[in-house]
């Protein structure tokens, strides 16, 4: 009996072991996906229980992640799906680096999203329609890259929701425009875009 008991001990620690390291699985996957020729990404370190030690990671009490703060990192490469298990994160700041690639669509599951800030980078394709999910967002910063197409109705209407301040898709290759009007009595918003598209 108490054999089973251990095998059901080592089992759940087992189980909860893999529950706390996703988001560094999730993080180590991005940090494999870029260069660091700065090594700014060093302390990210897979075998750790959490990354809540290392550098440019925030987390809460519950040592969950709520902020990367890799902005003027020097970074190329692209980002990856698995940033959008991070269920927690409320700041994604990967501005002025050398991103490149599409915007991953799992980036929509970021629902506590507050803070997305992917600017001066060299992100190309389309905004994935997914961002419309963000509703607690209040910032996007998807300026000075490639991305091209129209802005998806569905992250248009993040304005309707009232959180969101600035959208900032200027210096891209965006097509269509946004007429700035406010007769609903929500939340201005300031939306940067060019007009030469």
């Amino acid at each position: 009996m108490r054999f089973i008991a251990l095998v059901f001990l080592v089992g759940a620690l087992a189980i909860i072991a893999v529950e706390c390291n996703s988001e560094g699985d999730a993080l180590n996957a991005f940090k494999t996906n870029v260069a660091d020729p700065n090594n700014v990404l060093q302390s990210w370190d897979p075998t750790l229980v959490n990354p809540c030690t290392w550098l440019h990671v925030t987390c809460n009490s519950q040592n969950s992640v709520v902020r990367v703060d890799l902005g003027d990192a020097n970074l190329s490469g692209s980002l990856v799906p698995q940033l959008g298990m991070l269920n927690n994160l409320q700041y994604l700041q990967i501005q002025s680096n050398s991103i490149s690639g599409a915007i991953p669509s799992e980036l929509g599951n970021l629902t506590k999203l507050v803070s997305l800030g992917l600017e001066n980078n060299k992100l190309s394709g389309l905004i994935p329609s997914s961002l419309g999910n963000l509703k607690s967002l209040r910032w996007m910063r998807l300026d000075s890259n490639k991305l091209s197409g129209e802005i998806p109705i569905s992250v248009l209407k993040l304005v309707l929701w009232g959180n969101l301040q600035l959208m900032n898709v200027s210096d891209n290759k965006l097509a269509g425009t946004v007429r700035h009007t406010n007769k609903t009595g929500f939340a201005v918003t300031t939306i940067v875009q060019d007009f030469k598209a």
